[in-house]
């Protein structure tokens, strides 16, 4: 494992993303919370700030995982139909070291992406006089960095192996069920049906349970969980990312071109 060929990878990874207009999403994005500047006062009078800060942070984190699926299945699937992953291959690169630097790369895009989008969420929220506890906002931030690098490891494991479309709806379902998983297991208590009741477990144990990463309805309010929980979920997030890179230099490492 070469630490520099991975920065390679990474760094024409970051620039080839950055080609992709990645940014006019930051553009939409800044546009989406003009208009709701302007018409929320006037459709939901005394409750507008609320619904502003909670828009804001469910923007960033719906669009930073739309980028996160539709560009990461295409990261691995673009090399092999492009047939460039057969001029990388015979160099002195692992399947590894690309994979690797292909989650870099995306993941280093998003991390500009979002710190654009927060920086115009927080200068809006001040020219708009809404009180916002700004540690909070940063730390639920941080949080969905991590939510979307496991997005990232996930849209490349489906894209190891299956076409872009299939991977992309694949985790789209995985994105979708992961912010539910916790309260299937809360329903298989509920259903006090042993049969129900083991499904949802393993349900719960193979899918990502994101709602451990999901903090923007705390943020709003100004709360954040304890230090312990915030470590706790943070390594769980970062180590689920980390397995499911593995298995999937793993199937990518016994593909044959």
């Amino acid at each position: 494992m070469n630490l520099a060929r991975i920065w390679t990878i990474a760094n024409n990874g970051f620039r080839e993303t950055i080609r992709d207009r990645i940014f006019y999403f930051v553009g939409f994005f800044a546009l989406l919370l003009a208009i709701a500047l302007r018409l929320l006062p006037e459709i939901s009078v005394g409750t507008h700030e609320k619904i502003f800060l909670d828009l804001g942070l469910g923007a960033m984190a719906l669009l930073g995982a739309i980028v996160a699926i539709f560009v990461g299945t295409g990261l691995i699937n673009k090399e092999i139909e492009k047939r460039t992953v057969l001029v990388l291959i015979p160099k002195p690169l692992s399947r590894a070291e690309l994979i690797l630097g292909k989650h870099l790369g995306l993941s280093a895009v998003l991390t500009v992406m979002l710190a654009i989008m927060t920086v115009i969420y927080l200068a809006l929220l001040s020219l708009s006089k809404i009180s916002y506890a700004l540690n909070t906002i940063l730390v639920s931030q941080l949080f969905l960095l991590v939510e979307l690098a496991l997005l990232i490891a996930v849209a490349i494991l489906f894209g190891t192996f299956t076409s872009s479309i299939l991977a992309t709806l694949f985790s789209f379902g995985i994105y979708l069920m992961g912010h539910i998983s916790s309260n299937l297991l809360k329903l298989g208590a509920l259903s006090k049906n042993a049969t129900v009741e083991s499904i949802t477990k393993a349900i719960y144990l193979i899918l990502p349970d994101l709602e451990r990463l999901n903090l923007k309805n705390q943020a709003v309010y100004g709360l954040l969980p304890s230090s312990e929980e915030l470590v706790s979920n943070a390594a769980y997030g970062i180590l689920y990312a980390a397995l499911l890179l593995s298995i999937a230099i793993l199937i990518f490492s016994r593909r044959e071109f």
